[in-house]
Protein backbone atom coordinates (compact mmCIF):
# COMPACT_ATOMS: atom_id res chain seq x y z
CA UNK A 1 0.00 0.00 0.00
CA UNK A 2 1.33 3.84 -1.15
CA UNK A 3 2.35 6.06 1.34
CA UNK A 4 0.67 9.28 1.02
CA UNK A 5 3.64 12.14 0.74
CA UNK A 6 3.89 16.02 1.14
CA UNK A 7 7.02 17.07 -1.21
CA UNK A 8 8.43 19.80 0.09
CA UNK A 9 11.56 22.08 -1.59
CA UNK A 10 14.32 24.19 -0.44
CA UNK A 11 15.17 27.25 -0.82
CA UNK A 12 18.71 29.13 -1.42
CA UNK A 13 21.34 28.18 1.20
CA UNK A 14 20.79 24.30 0.55
CA UNK A 15 23.98 23.98 -1.86
CA UNK A 16 26.68 23.85 -0.12
CA UNK A 17 30.47 22.31 0.50
CA UNK A 18 28.95 19.12 0.99
CA UNK A 19 26.74 19.30 -1.56
CA UNK A 20 29.32 19.85 -4.35
CA UNK A 21 28.92 17.23 -7.15
CA UNK A 22 25.56 16.05 -6.00
CA UNK A 23 23.45 16.14 -9.79
CA UNK A 24 26.76 14.10 -10.86
CA UNK A 25 26.41 11.74 -8.05
CA UNK A 26 22.30 11.23 -8.22
CA UNK A 27 21.32 11.74 -11.53
CA UNK A 28 23.41 10.82 -14.28
CA UNK A 29 20.07 9.31 -15.62
CA UNK A 30 18.91 13.13 -16.43
CA UNK A 31 21.22 14.03 -19.09
CA UNK A 32 18.54 15.19 -21.18
CA UNK A 33 17.15 17.33 -18.63
CA UNK A 34 20.74 18.83 -17.45
CA UNK A 35 21.67 19.41 -20.96
CA UNK A 36 18.41 21.80 -21.47
CA UNK A 37 18.75 23.66 -18.45
CA UNK A 38 22.81 24.00 -19.37
CA UNK A 39 21.61 25.63 -22.83
CA UNK A 40 19.04 27.85 -21.48
CA UNK A 41 21.99 29.41 -19.08
CA UNK A 42 24.44 29.70 -21.58
CA UNK A 43 22.11 31.17 -23.80
CA UNK A 44 21.92 33.74 -21.03
CA UNK A 45 25.88 33.98 -21.04
CA UNK A 46 25.79 31.99 -17.62
CA UNK A 47 27.50 29.16 -16.67
CA UNK A 48 25.87 26.21 -17.00
CA UNK A 49 24.78 24.30 -14.06
CA UNK A 50 26.82 21.49 -14.74
CA UNK A 51 30.17 23.12 -14.44
CA UNK A 52 28.80 24.40 -11.20
CA UNK A 53 28.23 21.16 -10.49
CA UNK A 54 31.60 20.02 -11.33
CA UNK A 55 33.54 22.32 -10.10
CA UNK A 56 37.18 20.96 -8.15
CA UNK A 57 36.37 22.68 -5.40
CA UNK A 58 33.37 24.79 -3.95
CA UNK A 59 33.61 28.43 -3.97
CA UNK A 60 31.25 30.43 -1.88
CA UNK A 61 31.18 33.60 -3.81
CA UNK A 62 30.37 31.39 -6.86
CA UNK A 63 28.29 28.99 -5.69
CA UNK A 64 26.22 31.05 -3.32
CA UNK A 65 25.38 33.66 -5.85
CA UNK A 66 21.61 34.05 -6.94
CA UNK A 67 22.44 33.76 -10.41
CA UNK A 68 23.92 30.80 -9.52
CA UNK A 69 22.36 29.27 -6.57
CA UNK A 70 18.71 29.18 -8.23
CA UNK A 71 19.38 27.50 -11.13
CA UNK A 72 21.53 24.84 -9.02
CA UNK A 73 19.07 23.99 -6.50
CA UNK A 74 16.53 23.85 -8.75
CA UNK A 75 17.93 21.26 -10.91
CA UNK A 76 18.98 19.42 -8.01
CA UNK A 77 15.87 19.71 -6.56
CA UNK A 78 13.28 19.13 -9.39
CA UNK A 79 15.71 15.92 -10.37
CA UNK A 80 15.49 14.75 -6.82
CA UNK A 81 11.31 15.00 -7.47
CA UNK A 82 11.43 12.72 -10.34
CA UNK A 83 13.36 10.13 -8.52
CA UNK A 84 10.53 9.46 -6.10
CA UNK A 85 9.22 5.73 -6.08
CA UNK A 86 5.80 6.10 -7.24
CA UNK A 87 5.53 2.85 -6.57
CA UNK A 88 5.81 3.59 -2.99
CA UNK A 89 4.45 6.75 -2.53
CA UNK A 90 1.43 8.95 -3.49
CA UNK A 91 2.29 12.62 -3.45
CA UNK A 92 -0.90 14.32 -2.77
CA UNK A 93 0.80 18.09 -2.43
CA UNK A 94 3.89 19.98 -2.99
CA UNK A 95 5.06 23.18 -0.82
CA UNK A 96 8.44 25.13 -0.01
CA UNK A 97 10.46 27.45 1.78
CA UNK A 98 10.84 30.66 -0.07
CA UNK A 99 12.62 30.09 -3.43
CA UNK A 100 11.26 26.75 -3.17
CA UNK A 101 7.98 28.11 -4.06
CA UNK A 102 9.07 28.06 -7.73
CA UNK A 103 10.69 24.39 -7.50
CA UNK A 104 7.15 23.48 -5.88
CA UNK A 105 5.54 25.48 -9.00
CA UNK A 106 7.56 23.36 -11.21
CA UNK A 107 7.09 19.82 -9.39
CA UNK A 108 3.25 20.27 -9.03
CA UNK A 109 3.10 21.00 -13.08
CA UNK A 110 2.19 24.63 -12.82
CA UNK A 111 5.44 25.20 -14.65
CA UNK A 112 6.95 22.70 -17.15
CA UNK A 113 10.40 21.87 -16.51
CA UNK A 114 12.12 24.46 -18.92
CA UNK A 115 9.26 27.16 -17.74
CA UNK A 116 10.27 26.48 -14.23
CA UNK A 117 14.17 27.49 -14.71
CA UNK A 118 13.11 30.00 -16.63
CA UNK A 119 11.58 31.63 -13.55
CA UNK A 120 13.95 30.80 -10.64
CA UNK A 121 16.68 31.81 -12.79
CA UNK A 122 15.38 35.20 -13.89
CA UNK A 123 13.83 36.07 -10.73
CA UNK A 124 17.38 35.05 -8.50
CA UNK A 125 19.66 36.82 -11.37
CA UNK A 126 17.36 39.90 -10.55
CA UNK A 127 18.06 39.56 -7.07
CA UNK A 128 21.68 38.80 -7.34
CA UNK A 129 21.84 42.19 -9.77
CA UNK A 130 19.88 44.42 -7.48
CA UNK A 131 20.99 43.38 -4.42
CA UNK A 132 18.83 44.98 -2.15
CA UNK A 133 18.99 44.74 1.82
CA UNK A 134 20.24 41.29 3.14
CA UNK A 135 19.11 38.82 5.79
CA UNK A 136 19.87 37.54 9.05
CA UNK A 137 18.32 34.29 11.25
CA UNK A 138 17.42 34.43 14.65
CA UNK A 139 15.84 32.16 16.76
CA UNK A 140 12.91 31.13 18.76
CA UNK A 141 13.52 27.65 20.31
CA UNK A 142 16.28 26.52 21.80
CA UNK A 143 18.78 23.38 20.73
CA UNK A 144 16.38 20.90 21.63
CA UNK A 145 13.34 21.96 19.60
CA UNK A 146 11.65 23.85 22.42
CA UNK A 147 9.69 27.41 22.80
CA UNK A 148 11.30 29.56 24.49
CA UNK A 149 8.85 31.47 26.32
CA UNK A 150 8.18 34.88 25.15
CA UNK A 151 11.48 34.71 22.88
CA UNK A 152 9.33 35.08 19.26
CA UNK A 153 7.22 38.17 20.87
CA UNK A 154 10.39 39.87 22.29
CA UNK A 155 12.07 39.34 19.24
CA UNK A 156 9.17 40.69 16.63
CA UNK A 157 8.88 43.79 19.08
CA UNK A 158 12.63 44.55 18.63
CA UNK A 159 12.17 44.16 14.93
CA UNK A 160 9.57 46.69 15.08
CA UNK A 161 11.48 48.97 17.46
CA UNK A 162 14.75 49.33 14.77
CA UNK A 163 12.47 49.43 12.05
CA UNK A 164 10.71 52.45 13.45
CA UNK A 165 13.80 53.88 14.09
CA UNK A 166 15.22 56.88 11.25
CA UNK A 167 17.28 55.19 8.10
CA UNK A 168 16.85 52.11 9.41
CA UNK A 169 14.24 48.65 7.85
CA UNK A 170 13.80 45.86 9.17
CA UNK A 171 11.16 42.93 9.20
CA UNK A 172 10.00 39.64 8.77
CA UNK A 173 11.25 37.90 5.84
CA UNK A 174 10.50 34.19 6.35
CA UNK A 175 8.68 32.16 9.29
CA UNK A 176 10.93 29.44 8.93
CA UNK A 177 10.16 27.05 11.76
CA UNK A 178 11.74 27.59 15.18
CA UNK A 179 13.78 30.07 13.08
CA UNK A 180 12.96 34.03 12.20
CA UNK A 181 14.52 35.01 9.04
CA UNK A 182 14.84 39.06 9.43
CA UNK A 183 15.24 40.73 5.83
CA UNK A 184 16.80 44.56 6.42
CA UNK A 185 19.19 47.48 5.20
CA UNK A 186 22.46 47.26 6.61
CA UNK A 187 21.52 49.66 9.36
CA UNK A 188 18.86 47.60 10.63
CA UNK A 189 20.69 44.76 10.52
CA UNK A 190 23.25 45.93 12.06
CA UNK A 191 21.67 47.11 15.01
CA UNK A 192 19.65 43.77 15.49
CA UNK A 193 22.96 41.99 15.28
CA UNK A 194 24.43 44.72 18.47
CA UNK A 195 21.42 44.70 20.22
CA UNK A 196 20.33 40.89 20.97
CA UNK A 197 21.77 38.29 23.16
CA UNK A 198 23.69 35.79 20.93
CA UNK A 199 22.02 32.53 21.37
CA UNK A 200 24.20 29.06 20.61
CA UNK A 201 27.06 30.38 19.70
CA UNK A 202 25.74 31.63 16.40
CA UNK A 203 23.03 33.84 16.31
CA UNK A 204 21.76 35.78 15.06
CA UNK A 205 23.77 34.87 12.01
CA UNK A 206 24.38 37.00 8.89
CA UNK A 207 23.14 34.85 5.57
CA UNK A 208 26.05 35.88 2.72
CA UNK A 209 24.79 36.43 -0.75
CA UNK A 210 21.45 37.13 0.20
CA UNK A 211 19.21 40.14 -0.03
CA UNK A 212 16.44 41.49 1.62
CA UNK A 213 13.80 38.42 0.47
CA UNK A 214 10.10 38.75 1.10
CA UNK A 215 9.95 42.52 2.18
CA UNK A 216 9.29 45.29 0.72
CA UNK A 217 12.37 46.06 -0.02
CA UNK A 218 12.08 43.61 -3.00
CA UNK A 219 9.49 45.72 -5.25
CA UNK A 220 11.95 46.89 -7.68
CA UNK A 221 12.51 43.07 -7.92
CA UNK A 222 8.56 42.02 -8.08
CA UNK A 223 8.40 44.70 -11.14
CA UNK A 224 11.05 43.87 -12.97
CA UNK A 225 10.55 40.14 -12.82
CA UNK A 226 6.63 40.78 -13.41
CA UNK A 227 8.05 42.57 -16.90
CA UNK A 228 9.87 39.62 -18.14
CA UNK A 229 7.91 36.98 -17.00
CA UNK A 230 4.52 36.65 -19.09
CA UNK A 231 1.15 35.46 -18.41
CA UNK A 232 1.46 32.02 -20.81
CA UNK A 233 4.48 30.65 -18.37
CA UNK A 234 1.82 29.13 -16.16
CA UNK A 235 -0.52 26.57 -16.19
CA UNK A 236 -3.19 25.22 -14.27
CA UNK A 237 -1.03 22.44 -11.79
CA UNK A 238 -1.71 18.97 -11.60
CA UNK A 239 -1.06 18.40 -7.27
CA UNK A 240 -1.97 20.74 -4.53
CA UNK A 241 0.11 23.33 -3.59
CA UNK A 242 0.26 25.19 -0.35
CA UNK A 243 1.93 28.85 -0.73
CA UNK A 244 3.74 30.97 1.59
CA UNK A 245 0.60 32.18 2.92
CA UNK A 246 -0.63 28.47 4.01
CA UNK A 247 -3.28 28.78 1.40
CA UNK A 248 -4.20 26.06 -1.14
CA UNK A 249 -3.81 25.76 -4.88
CA UNK A 250 -6.07 22.95 -5.90
CA UNK A 251 -5.39 21.31 -9.12
CA UNK A 252 -6.92 22.29 -12.52
CA UNK A 253 -9.09 25.36 -10.38
CA UNK A 254 -7.14 28.09 -10.37
CA UNK A 255 -7.31 31.68 -11.96
CA UNK A 256 -3.73 31.65 -13.86
CA UNK A 257 -3.74 35.40 -13.71
CA UNK A 258 -3.97 34.88 -9.82
CA UNK A 259 -1.42 32.89 -9.44
CA UNK A 260 1.29 34.68 -11.38
CA UNK A 261 0.51 37.54 -9.20
CA UNK A 262 0.98 35.73 -6.21
CA UNK A 263 4.14 34.11 -7.45
CA UNK A 264 5.86 37.44 -8.80
CA UNK A 265 4.05 39.99 -6.36
CA UNK A 266 3.13 39.06 -2.53
CA UNK A 267 5.45 35.93 -2.91
CA UNK A 268 8.50 38.50 -3.39
CA UNK A 269 7.62 41.50 -1.29
CA UNK A 270 5.34 39.99 1.71
CA UNK A 271 6.65 37.53 4.79
CA UNK A 272 6.69 34.09 3.52
CA UNK A 273 4.99 32.27 6.36
CA UNK A 274 6.69 28.36 5.81
CA UNK A 275 5.54 27.45 9.09
CA UNK A 276 1.87 28.26 8.32
CA UNK A 277 2.25 26.40 4.63
CA UNK A 278 3.47 23.08 6.82
CA UNK A 279 0.73 23.34 9.27
CA UNK A 280 -1.56 24.02 6.73
CA UNK A 281 0.32 20.61 4.92
CA UNK A 282 -0.40 18.40 7.76
CA UNK A 283 -3.47 19.48 9.01
CA UNK A 284 -5.24 19.60 5.53
CA UNK A 285 -3.97 16.70 3.56
CA UNK A 286 -3.08 14.39 6.71
CA UNK A 287 -0.05 12.66 4.81
CA UNK A 288 2.06 9.93 6.13
CA UNK A 289 5.31 11.42 5.82
CA UNK A 290 7.05 14.48 4.11
CA UNK A 291 9.91 13.71 1.67
CA UNK A 292 12.18 16.73 1.82
CA UNK A 293 13.93 17.64 -1.87
CA UNK A 294 17.46 18.23 -1.59
CA UNK A 295 20.32 18.98 -2.16
CA UNK A 296 21.39 19.72 1.12
CA UNK A 297 19.50 18.81 4.31
CA UNK A 298 18.61 21.84 6.49
CA UNK A 299 15.42 22.45 5.56
CA UNK A 300 14.75 19.38 7.81
CA UNK A 301 15.00 21.18 10.98
CA UNK A 302 12.64 23.75 10.10
CA UNK A 303 9.92 21.27 8.66
CA UNK A 304 10.35 19.11 12.08
CA UNK A 305 10.34 22.58 13.83
CA UNK A 306 6.85 23.82 12.27
CA UNK A 307 5.57 20.31 13.01
CA UNK A 308 6.54 20.40 16.33
CA UNK A 309 4.56 24.13 16.29
CA UNK A 310 1.66 22.04 14.62
CA UNK A 311 1.43 19.39 17.22
CA UNK A 312 1.20 16.94 14.44
CA UNK A 313 1.27 13.07 15.54
CA UNK A 314 2.00 14.15 19.33
CA UNK A 315 5.33 15.79 18.29
CA UNK A 316 6.38 17.85 21.30
CA UNK A 317 10.51 18.28 20.65
CA UNK A 318 13.64 16.95 18.94
CA UNK A 319 13.46 13.43 20.94
CA UNK A 320 9.98 12.80 19.83
CA UNK A 321 11.53 13.36 15.93
CA UNK A 322 14.08 11.16 16.29
CA UNK A 323 12.49 8.68 18.08
CA UNK A 324 9.74 8.14 14.90
CA UNK A 325 10.84 4.62 13.78
CA UNK A 326 10.03 4.29 10.72
CA UNK A 327 10.65 8.13 10.16
CA UNK A 328 8.14 10.34 8.88
CA UNK A 329 10.07 12.65 7.73
CA UNK A 330 12.45 12.07 4.97
CA UNK A 331 15.21 13.76 3.88
CA UNK A 332 16.60 13.59 -0.02
CA UNK A 333 19.63 14.89 1.01
CA UNK A 334 20.57 12.22 3.70
CA UNK A 335 22.17 9.44 2.63
CA UNK A 336 20.40 7.30 5.08
CA UNK A 337 16.83 8.56 4.41
CA UNK A 338 17.50 8.63 0.44
CA UNK A 339 16.83 5.45 -0.17
CA UNK A 340 13.93 4.81 1.81
CA UNK A 341 12.39 7.35 -1.10
CA UNK A 342 13.89 6.07 -4.40
CA UNK A 343 12.25 4.18 -6.89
Amino acid sequence: MKQTAIVVAPGRGAYNREELGYLARHHGDKTSLIEDYDAYRRAQGQTPISDLDSAARFSGAVHTRGDNASALIHACAYSDFLSIDRDRFEIIGVTGNSMGWYIALTCAGALSPMNGLRVVNTMGTLMQEQMIGGQLIYPFMDANWQVIPGARANTLAKVAEIDARADHVLDLSIDLGGMLVLAGNSAGLTAFEAEMPRLQDRFPMRLPNHAGFHTALQAPVAALGQSKLGQSLFDQPQLPLIDGRGAIWQPKSNELTALRDYTLGHQVTETYDFTAAIRTAAREFMPDVFIILGPGTTLGGATAQSLILSAWRGWTGKASVQMSEPPLLLSMGRADQRDRVLG
